[in-house]
C-alpha cells in the first residue's frame, strides 16, 4: 500500500517554506498546513502580498537597503541626513536596529556580505568598490565601520580600513563594544572585554 502524503500543491508549498531562512521542515509545514486551513482568501491574500513586496521592493543603487519605484530609497533621499558620516554595515537590515536606536543620522552602506574565505567571500563580491566610489565623489569627513565583532567582521573591517589608508581627510572609527547593559563581567568573553577596556571613557 502506497505511503499517504500530503498532496502535491502543498508538499510544493513547503519545499518553497523549507528554503526561507530560520524556517525548517516541521516549521514549513506548520506554516503551509495552517495557510491551507484558513482557506483561499487568507492563501490568497498572503500570495499578493509576497508578490506585490517582490515586485515593488528593489535594492537602492547608492545605500543598498530596500527601496520602492514609488517612494524611493527613505536614506538616500532625506534632507535631513549627515552627508558628512557614512555608516558602512554588512546586511541591509543592520541598519534598522542603528535607526531605531535614535543615535545615528547619517548616511549608510551596505556591503551585502562579509568576506569569509571558507564560504568563496572575497573583496570582490562585497559592495567594496562601490564605497570607494561614494567617498570620492562625497564630502565625507568619517566613515564608521559597523560590521560583526567574529573573525569575519575583523578581517572584513581591517580591510576595509587598509583601503581607507588613502584618504587622510578621512576619519575612520568602529563601533564601540563593551558589557552589554544589565550583563556582567562572568558572562563577557575575552574579546568583549578587551573591547570594553579599550573603549572606556571618561565620567
Amino acid at each position: 500500500m502506497a505511503q499517504v502524503d500530503y498532496p502535491e500543491p502543498v508538499k510544493a508549498l513547503i519545499g518553497q517554506l523549507k528554503q526561507l531562512p530560520g524556517i525548517g521542515p516541521k516549521s514549513a509545514e506548520r506554516i503551509a498546513v495552517w495557510l491551507m486551513q484558513q482557506g483561499n482568501e487568507v492563501a490568497s491574500t498572503f500570495s499578493d502580498v509576497v508578490r506585490f513586496a517582490g515586485d515593488s521592493v528593489l535594492e537602492c543603487g547608492v545605500c543598498g537597503f530596500f527601496s520602492t519605484e514609488q517612494h524611493g530609497c527613505a536614506i538616500c533621499d532625506s534632507i535631513q541626513r549627515d552627508t558628512a558620516s557614512l555608516c558602512v554595515v554588512e546586511q541591509p537590515t543592520d541598519i534598522l536596529p542603528l535607526e531605531r536606536s535614535g543615535a545615528y543620522r547619517g548616511l549608510y552602506h551596505t556591503l551585502r556580505g562579509r568576506i569569509s574565505p571558507l564560504d568563496n567571500i572575497g573583496p570582490e563580491d562585497l559592495r567594496i568598490r562601490e564605497m570607494t566610489e561614494r567617498l570620492q565623489s562625497g564630502e565625507f569627513t568619517e566613515v564608521i565601520l559597523a560590521l560583526s565583532s567574529d573573525v569575519e567582521g575583523e578581517a572584513t573591517g581591517n580591510y576595509i580600513a587598509e583601503i581607507l589608508a588613502v584618504y587622510p581627510e578621512l576619519k575612520i572609527t568602529r563601533l564601540a563594544q563593551g558589557i552589554p547593559a544589565g550583563g556582567g563581567l562572568e558572562s563577557a568573553d575575552e574579546l568583549t572585554l578587551m573591547r570594553a577596556l579599550q573603549g572606556r571613557v571618561g565620567l
